[in-house]
């Protein structure tokens, strides 16, 4: 871990030496700070992942899907092992959506900047993602089709439906992509294509996904917002002339000593 978080620090320092006409400031310790503060969460987020105990025998036979909200019950039972493998196309795309810019000069000439505000933003995304699928404890679609094995069903790792995280990542890959496509192209007739095409990639993530038995629509729709909005907002939280706004992520253990809360924290200097 120390690696990655010494890896992610060095290139932040390229971002601050060659960066050119862009539309975006940064700075060497403060962007290395927060990657740093968003990995140590991340860490603690995927603490929590792993220790997601399994569904006994009597909380599995107890599990209704006429208890679940109207808006997620069709989705209930599902499972398609063939739609869950397709999924991943997209999600790894996402990853490596800054690719995207190198043909163009603009964004070639500033690809190590925007390549940390790309960390940023998966940082922020894998924030949420770990922090609510870790704490939270919400079973599959797939954990309601009695045809699956029990083993299956009852395991940790399908207690953790919300929020959607191939569908975060998928969202916060392709709106970096176009918050940051607009801020270089201010001008470009393209824009409303890139932003359209990106929300049908996002959408269709939530579809796979949803076929596949691994989320319900309300976790999709979840995973949508806080990806859409790590896409958007850690661009536009670098533009020139909003360095007065601070985004940072914080952690701490409450007045009783029961647990940690944590979480990013925005402010405004006036």
């Amino acid at each position: 871990m120390r690696k990655i978080i010494l890896s992610l620090l060095c290139l932040s320092l390229v971002i601050s030496t060659y960066a050119q006409d862009s539309p975006y400031k940064t700075s060497t310790w403060k962007d290395g700070a927060y990657i740093a503060g968003a990995v140590g969460l991340n860490v603690l987020g995927f603490t929590f992942i792993q220790n997601k105990e399994s569904l006994n025998e009597s909380e599995l036979n107890a599990l209704n899907k006429n208890d679940i909200w109207g808006i997620d019950r069709w989705a209930a039972g599902n499972y398609s092992e063939e739609a869950d493998a397709v999924s991943y196309i997209p999600f790894y795309a996402a990853l490596g959506m800054p690719l995207a810019f190198l043909p163009s000069k603009a964004e070639r000439n500033n690809f190590g900047q925007i390549s940390v505000l790309f960390v940023e933003t998966m940082a922020t995304t894998g924030v949420f993602y770990t922090m609510t699928a870790g704490l939270i404890d919400k079973s599959r679609p797939l954990v309601y089709n009695k045809d699956l094995p029990t083993s299956e069903r009852a395991e940790g790792g399908a207690q953790r439906s919300f929020i959607a995280g191939h569908t975060a990542v998928a969202s916060a890959g392709t709106f970096f992509v176009a918050k940051v496509f607009n801020d270089f192209h201010p001008d470009s007739k393209a824009i409303p294509y890139v932003w359209g095409g990106d929300t049908g990639i996002s959408a269709l993530m939530g579809y796979l996904r949803i076929k596949a038995g691994k989320h319900f629509l309300t976790d999709n729709i979840a995973g949508f917002v806080v990806g859409a909005a790590s896409g958007i907002l850690i661009p536009e939280l670098h533009k020139k002339g909003n360095e007065n706004i601070d985004l940072y992520p914080t952690a701490n253990f409450n007045v009783n000593g029961t647990g940690i809360n944590t979480g990013l924290a925005l402010t405004y200097k006036f």
